[in-house]
């Protein structure tokens, strides 16, 4: 049986580990090393890290995998395969020269389009109507490896960056299991990715999250759906963060950042069309559908919304 070292981080790579757990030997995992996380700034383990735990598999946690003693420390395990999914840090060459059959990884998009670390993110904000997982063979490159399997499914209308990434890390788990063995055997030979089509997804920051009443409604619409529930979008109300968990587009005819009823709902005016929150949360608050947040704040009807940057 092939000797699989496993490296990953959030909650996408638990299914993919758990399937290999299940079915195939794991002799080692490599994840982040833990971080403070939350406003106490408590240390935290990855998930992937207590699923280790509890089969008592070794954990290996560098803070840099370039480092010469990081490198030799993967070497002791002498590993048939390296398994990446959604690890964190990119593979020098010297660390997928590792393993006898390289290095698999489980990838949240259609390559190649969506190379990079927020492909769920990027699928829905571009409104995107298939999104899926690539089994890939890695190299050095980020995400230009050749490709092993896809599957795709269809983004659904009220699609959010949770739900696609549920689904995706279930799909990935099996696609993997299906793609392995007759990789090892060599069956299953690898194709390089298309040179058209190529988009990139770079990691997301927080302020991508501030929602510019410029653009159209469609657009703010689906930046809602993919950035929930990380990072996010907002707005700014009396000078404080406001949220914007849920809402939908619409027609309709209002200054951009205008906020007024439009057919008896809470709209604010975009670029084109209106935008209708549905679920909002001011700094300091908790979350509140619209009509009770109005029913608190009655100036938010006739307001002008801006950015924090905004004089």
């Amino acid at each position: 049986m092939a000797k699989i070292v496993f490296m990953g981080t959030p909650d996408f790579a638990v299914p993919t580990l758990q399937a290999l757990i299940d079915h195939h030997q794991v002799i080692g995992v490599v994840t982040q090393p833990d971080r403070p996380a939350g406003r106490g700034g408590t240390v935290r383990m990855s998930p992937i890290k207590r699923i280790a735990l509890k089969h008592n598999i070794p954990i290996f946690q560098p803070e840099k995998l370039r480092r010469k003693e990081a490198i030799e420390e993967l070497k002791q395990w002498q590993p048939d395969v390296y398994v990446v999914a959604a690890f964190g840090q990119i593979l020098p060459q010297t660390v997928l020269d590792i393993p006898t059959h390289g290095s698999l990884n489980v990838h949240a998009s259609l390559l190649p389009r969506w190379r990079g670390a927020a492909p769920i993110h990027a699928a829905i904000r571009a409104g995107d109507d298939m999104a899926g997982v690539t089994i890939m063979k890695m190299d050095a490159g980020l995400d230009t490896g050749p490709m092993l399997l896809k599957g795709a499914i269809p983004i659904e209308a009220d699609e959010t960056g949770q739900s696609l990434h549920d689904k995706l890390a279930e799909i990935g788990a099996k696609m993997l299991l299906e793609a392995l063995p007759s990789y090892l055997s060599g069956e299953l030979q690898a194709e390089p990715q298309p040179e058209e089509g190529v988009t990139h997804a770079p990691q997301l920051k927080k302020e991508e999250g501030e929602i510019d009443w410029s653009q159209d409604a469609a657009s703010i619409e689906r930046l809602v759906r993919a950035f929930t529930p990380w990072p996010g979008t907002y707005t700014t109300f009396r000078g404080k963060q406001l949220k914007i968990h849920v809402g939908e587009n619409g027609a309709g005819n209002l200054k951009a950042g205008e906020v007024a009823k439009v057919d008896e709902r809470v709209a604010i005016g975009t670029g084109d069309g209106v935008f209708f929150p549905l679920e909002v949360q001011l700094s300091g608050k908790k979350r509140t559908n619209i009509a009770s947040f109005v029913n608190g704040y009655s100036d938010f009807i006739g307001t002008t919304l801006a950015s924090e940057n905004s004089s």
